[in-house]
């Protein structure tokens, strides 16, 4: 990645965790990654789906079966555009959230605090990172999921 202008510094297990949503395909490999860049953030979205895209990726169907999935999911204290916007997306009904997807890079990733795939790997690597709007840290967020959920994801 460092030709990409991404230098890994942390990387976490790798955990099966079932499909999202359930029943769109096989159970997932998940992990997290962070990096150093001197890339904007919009620009590191870009290079993420460059990275999907060489590997198979096509964005034909939201939420869709996938070859590779590669998320944007913080970038330190960064609220992206904005609280509002952000906010609006976070709380935005798990209907509306199948069928609209924001047509902008929104920080953090307005719906990490409710998934375990993400909230488990990135515990391994920023469990003290803490949400700039939720004023919550990675294990704490973790910690208030369904404990059926966190059970599901397995480390492998």
């Amino acid at each position: 990645m460092p030709s990409l202008g991404l230098a890994p510094r942390a990387i976490s297990r790798f955990y099966a965790t079932p499909c999202f949503p359930a029943g769109a395909g096989p159970d997932y490999v998940n992990a997290a990654l962070q990096v150093e860049t001197t890339m904007a953030a919009n620009d590191v979205l870009a290079a993420l789906h460059r990275i999907e895209a060489r590997f198979g990726r096509r964005r034909d169907t939201r939420w869709g079966m996938r070859t590779l999935d590669l998320d944007l999911i913080a970038w330190g204290d960064l609220v992206l555009p904005d609280r509002a916007t952000l906010r609006h997306w976070m709380t935005l009904p798990p209907g509306d959230q199948a069928q609209q997807a924001p047509q902008q890079l929104i920080l953090p990733h307005p719906r990490l605090q409710d998934r375990g795939f993400v909230l488990v790997p990135l515990a391994d690597i920023a469990p003290q990172w803490v949400h700039p709007v939720l004023g919550q840290t990675v294990i704490q967020m973790r910690n208030a999921l369904p404990d059926a959920e966190i059970r599901a994801i397995r480390a492998i």
